[in-house]
């Protein structure tokens, strides 16, 4: 592994022990090969260490490998707590019969346009930020972070009014029966009317993964969940000297747990002492600012609503062949979606890499670091999509014993996952142009992948070549593989490095 990192703030992760030399000519001594293992093993858990507990480290200087992995350390957790908030919420709300699931299925539904928004503005604040830091102007990282978060707090306001209001007729339109709508639409208000919480606590980690505070935005959905699950099953049950909500407890806990992390971020922001630190003087809004945020990040807005969209259009395709074949799909899409978090982690990391190291003026440091990232990434879903290659069956069978939904979960879980090493390398490079402020290029991307190949590859194999679904499966392998090698390409030529942000 590299050497340290250089910091003026944190003292360097110091040298493993000399391991004594041994002859070449005589094979190591038991005795060095532990004191090695030891050396390897103590050094890996400071870098653990230090990633978990956060520090000021420079990030533009020192060993490239190990900034990485001090970066994705955190937020490989920080995505899985994000995951978790939608498991234990089904978790709990499925002991409340099918109405009560569906209202959150329904509501989620629409959520999906919150969280598009909120991982747009992500994508904008964090390029913003993590250039600035680089640049090692921390004025100009806090006034991006206010501006992106004034935005947010317009936008949230605005969809939350019109959610609380018209909550029983969107879910009308979403198909909704009316008994459902009786019981469920206090469900959607809360959810809909609180999506500040939602909005706000994507936004602010993204603004502390940009100064490359990571550890503090894993800390906060750690908050988060915490209080989501301890709150869950006591609305929702009426646990203790709690009322029993039901379903609509399930939304005022997480709004709850939501809107606590999302104080907590920006009381971290608020305080003095970290890498961003908004204090009054930055917290007028500056129009000229927010309007280069609102173009930076309405880009990266539709690159995320492309990959969602291309989605929904491939369960139409799907459900031509039937709710077997349906519900494997989305067996194994849950299956390869919990498998991914790790990567986005590692992506977001080589994210925060590229855009502090292009405001340092190194764009070779921001290049190597997406292609170690890139190799990271690549050993790890190498290694998982072996394992789901080879173990589907036994994977499958933890979720369904229904043989006809299995076969099809099966082959789309194998087919996606053969196609594992080639996303390693995609969703870094795709990343890395977002960090650099290139939001444009992985959304021509998509757009051609998703869009102008994906969908209609996956209907005439489905159709026209008569393959059913196993065409669709096919389709979506060849369609992020084919991201990969373009994204490649393009990132090959270098001209994300002169993207001004």
């Amino acid at each position: 592994m590299p050497g340290p990192l250089d910091s003026s703030d944190v003292p360097p992760v110091p040298a493993a022990p000399a391991v004594p030399s041994v002859p070449a000519v005589d094979p190591p001594s038991p005795a060095d090969a532990l004191a090695a293992t030891h050396a390897t093993s103590g050094r890996t858990w400071q870098l653990v260490r230090l990633a978990l507990r956060g520090s000021h480290l420079d990030y533009t200087k020192g060993a490239v490998g190990q900034a990485i992995i001090i970066l994705a350390i955190p937020m490989v957790l920080e995505m899985s707590m994000e995951s978790i908030f939608a498991v234990v919420d089904v978790f709990f709300v499925s002991r409340l019969g099918p109405q009560a699931i569906a209202t959150v299925g329904l509501t989620e539904s629409m959520l999906t346009l919150i969280y598009t928004i909120a991982m747009g503005l992500g994508i904008g604040a964090t390029a913003m930020v993590s250039r600035r830091i680089g640049e090692h102007d921390p004025e100009g990282a806090a006034r991006a972070a206010m501006q992106a978060i004034w935005l947010g707090v317009i936008l949230s306001a605005s969809l939350g009014v019109a959610g609380a209001v018209f909550a029983p007729q969107l879910l009308a339109l979403m198909g909704a029966e009316p008994s459902l709508i009786a019981t469920g639409s206090t469900f959607t208000r809360v959810m809909l009317g609180g999506n500040a919480s939602v909005l706000m606590l994507f936004l602010l980690n993204a603004i502390f993964r940009g100064a490359g505070d990571a550890a503090i935005a894993m800390r906060t959905l750690w908050l988060a969940n915490a209080i989501n699950i301890a709150l869950g099953p006591c609305l929702i049950f009426g646990l203790g000297p709690f009322p029993e909500m039901g379903v609509t407890g399930a939304a005022v806990a997480t709004t709850i747990g939501r809107s606590t992390g999302a104080l907590y971020a920006l009381a971290r922001l608020l305080r003095p002492g970290g890498r961003v630190h908004l204090s009054p003087r930055f917290l007028r809004i500056e129009p000229v600012l927010m309007w280069r945020l609102v173009r930076l990040s309405a880009s990266g807005t539709f690159q995320i609503f492309i990959g969602m969209a291309s989605w929904v259009l491939l369960i139409r395709v799907l459900s031509s062949f039937g709710s077997e074949a349906l519900a494997g799909y989305t067996i194994a899409m849950r299956i390869i979606m919990f498998a991914l978090l790790p990567s986005w982690g590692m992506s977001n990391a080589a994210a925060t890499m590229v855009g502090q190291a292009l405001g340092a003026g190194k764009p070779d440091r921001a290049e190597r670091a997406v292609w170690i990232a890139g190799r990271y990434n690549f050993v790890f879903l190498g290694v998982v999509g072996l394992a789901f290659v080879t173990l589907a069956p036994q994977i499958v069978s933890l979720f369904t014993a229904d043989a006809g939904v299995a076969g099809y979960a099966i082959d789309c879980l194998r087919l996606v996952a053969m196609g594992f090493v080639f996303y390693a390398y995609g969703m870094v490079l795709t990343q890395a142009f977002n960090g650099a402020g290139d939001t444009w290029t992985p959304t021509l991307i998509n757009l051609a992948c998703f869009w102008a190949f994906e969908i209609p590859l996956a209907w005439f194999l489905a159709f026209t070549v008569g393959m059913g679904p196993h065409g669709v499966f096919v389709a979506i392998t060849v369609a992020y593989t084919s991201i990969a090698v373009v994204s490649a390409v393009l990132f090959r030529r270098g001209r994300w490095k002169l993207k001004h942000v």
